[in-house]
């Protein structure tokens, strides 16, 4: 009693506070409150009895809808007062009130906060969810659980309830006892339209107190088995394949059921009741799954094309008393190609007249057990045998699946007057082997065709006959015959020609022998006669007036009157490589179709040259890479857009030289080789070294010099270089001497040039002259010791402009062999530059080769002919 005081005060207090409504509502409350803690209450209805949205401004308290706060977390008042707003909304009528909330701390009240303020939901006030069974029989009302507060011992305390099946829709399905907290039911409920409810229970004191927070009761109404399983379509439709193997899975049919998932109402089991036809069991199903897969090994679409199925599907996994539906399903036997196609007959016969074309002349049936219209079924005709001539055609009407044999080609009753064609059938799809069975052999039949003989028109052996005629034709010339025959005597008496008007008038045909003439001049330059060619069609007409055609083909060809070519044929190339340009000329005109296309004919010397555009009337000739020296005839073509084309051969030099007047009579490409003339270049060379060694020597050990050597003797080294370009003239004036037991050679400088004399003889020097201006070139025979005249004189320019252009050439050097020791000797002359450029060598070491010497000579220019003979004779 002591401690149900304190809670009697709070509840008047709070009872007193309630009444002033949409004004301002105080609680006094500990400084600590847990959640769920029941915080006060408000009189709703006197301060907005149409509230529909209750709501609040501090998300820390909740408002139900019979005013009660309650706490949704802990709170812990930090100051002594809190202050938050409870929100009334009337959505329809548009009003909304608010009431005011101040929660207030008191030490003092709260000392026994504890015993005041009431704690979390008791067990008694949570009961577990309450289960009612499905269709219930009754008796009604049914109690189905109770609900009780621990607080019923101090407090009278009444029990309501609202929600789902008491106030809202089912209404009236439950009802909680006031006094007691007892729920009952009033009638079955059907789980599958209700299978769960949630109600709200309340607990209050008659003056409206509520000492627990609100019960949500969960009633689940548990599932009967009233619900018989069914199949989501009507019909099952499926498809296999004939001949399928055992196990293919065929389709899948599917069912449902209503109750509870996941219990024996709902565990199905299928089973197949019954097959049609009643034949051999064909597929089976899976209990479980509901596949169903083919069973039979034999599935023949001509035996059977449709299975039909019963079906049923059974709850309660199946067991007896469990609840059933049947379904059922259509099992298609789809068509493959296990039946070939065979010949109704095996011997056709059938006839056609000569010269028919584009006729049917027979229809071929054939017998296929296959679907018909089917792939497997649609027949395909082929001629294998005698119709090498593609004279016939057989095609398939897909209508009637009949082979259509159709005459293309005329026949010719004088060159056979009967055919036979043999002709096999397939199908569309290719042959599948049904299992058991055996390979069958390709359906063939003979088709015997007889040629109908009739009479006929003269025929143009060949129908199409060209004639070619020039442009350099007379009017009248005669460029050909064209003849028909008669087919019945093989011969052309009697027949007549004409060329029907409207067609180009370049030719006529002689009425009686069938001859072509010009009748103009076939100019291609001129009018129509540029198109270069007519087809003209020609008819020959018999003695019964029966008429042929045949199509004369007349094609303009040019004479060579007015073709294209290039002037210029003849060109020479140095060794720059700069490219020729060649342009076109006519003979007639230069007018011409542009572009102008230039072309190397020979594909081997395609990969030499190349052509390059200059513009659309010329090209450049260029080589391609490097070539060797040589003289190439290049044939090129040239062309217009109109046709008009013309071949010359173009003749180049390339010739190993700085000026195109340099090069000398050319050299056939291709045809260098290693002459006499290339091995005494070859020996020169090796005595010029010779030369050099022994000068070198002479420079380090000298005995007896005539001038005094101020300069390194490596400076005076003679150096053998084949430049293209002159040596830079020798400015020094020191001579150095060269004493050897059997030849002696000096040098004479001038200031223009230098030159060395050589002479063989024993115990002979050379004396070296110093002359002014100009240097002359003098020997001295064995045993005389008297100087030449002046017939071997020459200037340094003229001898540099005749060797120049030769430098790199072939030099005749014969080497004077020790057994040919009694020959007549011969001065060997030559010209050394600064930088040892070798100009031009002449020589020879005997009689025997004193012809090629002279023959050597008469290359050379008449004034360095007469100087060099001179030189070589002494």
């Amino acid at each position: 009693m002591a401690r149900a005081a304190p809670r009697l005060v709070l509840g008047l207090l709070v009872l007193s506070l309630c009444c002033d409504a949409c004004k301002k509502v105080t609680f006094h409350v500990p400084s600590v409150l847990e959640a769920d803690t029941l915080v006060g209450r408000v009189n709703i209805n006197e301060c907005l009895q149409s509230a529909e949205h209750i709501s609040s401004s501090d998300g820390s308290f909740k408002v139900l809808e019979d005013g009660s706060v309650y706490t949704t977390s802990a709170v812990s008042l930090s100051d002594e007062k809190r202050t938050f707003t409870i929100l009334l909304k009337d959505l329809q009528e548009h009003v909304e009130k608010k009431i005011l909330i101040d929660l207030e701390t008191d030490e003092k009240k709260t000392r026994h906060a504890r015993d005041t303020v009431l704690k979390r939901t008791k067990r008694r006030w949570g009961p577990i969810p309450s289960v009612m069974i499905e269709n219930s029989l009754g008796p009604f009302p049914l109690q189905i659980q109770q609900v009780q507060s621990d607080t019923a011992q101090n407090y009278t305390i009444y029990y309501s309830a609202s929600g789902p099946g008491i106030d809202q829709d089912p209404k009236g399905l439950f009802y909680i006892e006031r006094e007691t907290g007892n729920i009952f039911a009033t009638r079955a409920v059907d789980r599958e339209q209700y299978p769960s409810f949630q109600i709200i229970c309340f607990a209050s004191t008659p003056d409206g107190y509520s000492p627990e927070v609100p019960l949500v009761h969960t009633i689940r109404i548990e599932d009967d088995n009233d619900n018989a399983p069914y199949f989501t379509q009507d019909v099952f439709q499926f498809c296999v394949p004939e001949n399928s193997k055992p196990g293919v899975v065929v389709g899948t049919v599917t069912a449902e059921d209503r109750d509870e998932p996941y219990t024996l109402h709902t565990t199905l089991k299928y089973r197949i009741v019954s097959q049609t036809p009643s034949v051999t069991p064909a597929f089976s199903l899976h209990g479980d799954t509901g596949v169903i897969s083919v069973l039979s090994p034999q599935l023949d679409r001509e035996l059977v094309s449709t299975y039909t199925l019963l079906i049923e599907v059974r709850d309660m996994a199946g067991q007896p008393f469990g609840l059933c539906t049947t379904g059922t399903a259509v099992i298609k036997i789809e068509d493959t190609n296990d039946n070939a196609p065979t010949f109704k007959q095996m011997q056709y016969e059938t006839q056609v007249e000569e010269n028919r074309v584009n006729v049917d002349i027979l229809r071929i049936s054939v017998v296929d057990a296959d679907e018909f219209g089917a792939p497997g079924s649609t027949a395909v005709y082929e001629i294998i045998r005698g119709n090498d001539d593609h004279t016939f055609e057989i095609t398939t009407d897909r209508n009637t699946n009949e082979g259509i044999l159709c005459v293309v080609k005329g026949l010719d009753y004088e060159n056979a007057k009967q055919r036979i064609l043999v002709i096999a059938v397939n199908n569309e799809a290719p042959y599948m082997l049904a299992p058991h069975s055996q390979q069958v052999v390709q359906s063939t039949c003979t088709v015997t065709v007889n040629v109908l003989d009739i009479d006929e028109g003269p025929v143009f052996k060949p129908c199409f006959f060209r004639m070619d005629a020039s442009e350099c034709d007379d009017i009248g010339t005669n460029i050909g015959k064209y003849l028909a025959e008669d087919p019945e005597t093989g011969n052309s008496e009697g027949i007549c020609y004409k060329i029907p008007p409207g067609q180009c008038n370049w030719v006529n045909i002689d009425e009686k022998s069938g001859e072509v003439r010009t009748v103009r001049v076939l100019d291609r330059d001129l009018g129509e006669v540029k198109r270069g060619q007519c087809n003209i069609t020609v008819l020959a007409i018999d003695r019964n007036g029966k008429t042929g055609t045949g199509t004369l083909q007349v094609v303009i060809q040019r004479c060579g009157r007015n073709y294209l070519r290039i002037p210029t044929t003849q060109y020479t190339m140095c060794r720059d490589r700069k490219p020729i340009c060649l342009s076109v000329g006519d003979g007639d005109d230069t007018s011409y179709s542009m572009p102008l296309v230039y072309r190397v004919t020979d594909r081997s010397l395609g990969s030499m040259w190349k052509i390059t555009q200059h513009n659309e009337k010329s090209v450049y000739l260029s080589p391609v890479g490097d070539i060797p020296f040589g003289t190439y005839t290049i044939p090129i073509s040239v062309s217009d857009s109109s046709g008009r084309r013309g071949i010359s051969e173009i003749s180049v030099n390339y010739c190993d030289c700085v000026t195109p007047s340099d090069c000398g009579s050319p050299r056939s490409a291709g045809s260098v080789t290693l002459g006499v003339w290339a091995i005494l270049a070859m020996i020169l060379g090796s005595l010029l070294l010779l030369l050099i060694l022994i000068t070198i020597c002479g420079c380090c050990g000298a005995g007896v010099m005539h001038r005094q050597v101020t300069d390194d003797c490596a400076n005076h080294n003679l150096i053998i270089s084949n430049t293209e370009a002159p040596g830079e003239e020798v400015m020094d004036h020191n001579i150095i001497p060269l004493q050897t037991t059997d030849q002696v050679g000096s040098g004479i400088k001038t200031g223009d040039q230098q030159t060395f004399e050589m002479v063989k003889g024993r115990g002979h020097t050379l004396e070296s002259v110093r002359g002014g201006g100009h240097q002359t070139l003098g020997s001295v025979k064995e045993g005389g010791g008297q100087a030449m005249v002046d017939t071997c004189r020459y200037s340094y320019s003229e001898w540099h402009n005749f060797t120049h252009p030769r430098l790199g050439e072939k030099v005749h050097l014969c080497r004077q062999d020790e057994e040919q020791k009694h020959s007549e000797d011969y001065l060997l002359s030559y010209n050394y530059e600064g930088k040892g450029s070798l100009a031009g060598s002449v020589g020879c070491c005997s009689d025997q080769h004193e012809e090629e010497a002279l023959d050597f000579l008469d290359q050379l220019e008449p004034k360095f002919r007469t100087l060099a003979e001179t030189c070589i004779k002494r």
